[in-house]
């Protein structure tokens, strides 16, 4: 079971859990409201947070939504509060509404690769054999940019797009200096291959480099990023996409100059993100 961590007096957050694809959990405390951030993978998620965040006192006001991918937004009907999102996931939310979540529905949709794999398996894992899941709308809906003020503390969410998922946003929180990735830095799974493209990347790195940030959370990554760490991340994925570039997709080539520039072995993270720029490469 996940445990709620807390970072400071205003950030909490509940970890990732892998087997059933939840994502980061997260909670800024202002000092008129609190904001949540993503509403889970199902209600049992949610409630957990919630349950969690109440031991400390902590009742959620306002969500906001990083995308409309099932595993951050299954749980916005338990959640009952207002939710943010910008138009396309907005759109993409009442898509999701109109579909069947029952293993025969699910399976078909695996089959002619409208669903992957992996998320309907972990569909099956989070919820059971009863299925009910219930997304609301989202109540405030935004294009480029929104700020928050949620009393002695701020929040800017920016729709920035990316490989992942078009819709994806970050949220910023200027006085803690955090940046909330969710799950834009993550290759594109909706595809035959999975992958990244170097011009989605490039403008998206730009983006989050313009924000003075020195704690940094992705979704899916068991903690938060130090500016350092983080930093060591983004060199990997631009070294990657330019020497996609140079190398013409090549993988061999691409993997050597970089053990070459870094001089050490490559890890099996570092080859699969040069996996997916070559991927994604045309």
């Amino acid at each position: 079971m996940q445990t709620l961590q807390k970072l400071s007096n205003r950030l909490f957050y509940l970890p990732p859990y892998q087997k059933t694809d939840r994502p980061i959990l997260a909670a800024i405390v202002g000092d008129n409201q609190t904001l949540l951030i993503d509403a889970g993978n199902s209600s049992n998620h949610a409630k957990q947070f919630k349950e969690q965040l109440a031991s400390y006192h902590i009742t959620g006001d306002i969500l906001a939504l990083t995308h409309w991918h099932w595993d951050h937004v299954f749980g916005l009907c338990e959640m009952n509060m207002p939710s943010i999102a910008n138009f396309m996931t907005y759109d993409k939310v009442k898509e999701l509404q109109e579909l069947s979540w029952e293993d025969k529905e699910l399976d078909e949709r695996v089959k002619t690769g409208i669903e992957i794999p992996f998320c309907a398996d972990a569909i099956k894992l989070e919820l059971g054999s009863k299925r009910e899941v219930i997304i609301p709308d989202p109540t405030i809906i935004f294009e480029k940019r929104i700020k928050l003020d949620i009393g002695g503390v701020a929040c800017i969410i920016e729709h920035v797009g990316g490989d992942h998922s078009a819709d994806s946003n970050i949220l910023y929180i200027p006085e803690e200096k955090t940046l909330f990735l969710g799950d834009c830095l993550y290759a594109n799974m909706y595809a035959e291959k999975w992958h990244y493209t170097i011009e989605k990347m490039c403008k998206l790195l730009e983006k989050i480099e313009g924000y003075n940030a020195e704690i940094y959370f992705l979704s899916h990554h068991p903690a938060p990023l130090t500016k350092d760490e983080f930093a060591s991340f983004v060199l990997l994925l631009k070294t990657s996409a330019a020497l996609t570039k140079k190398h013409e997709g090549e993988l061999e080539p691409i993997a050597a100059e970089i053990s070459s520039q870094f001089q050490r072995e490559l890890t099996e993270d570092d080859l699969e993100i040069i996996s997916y720029f070559v991927n994604g490469y045309a």
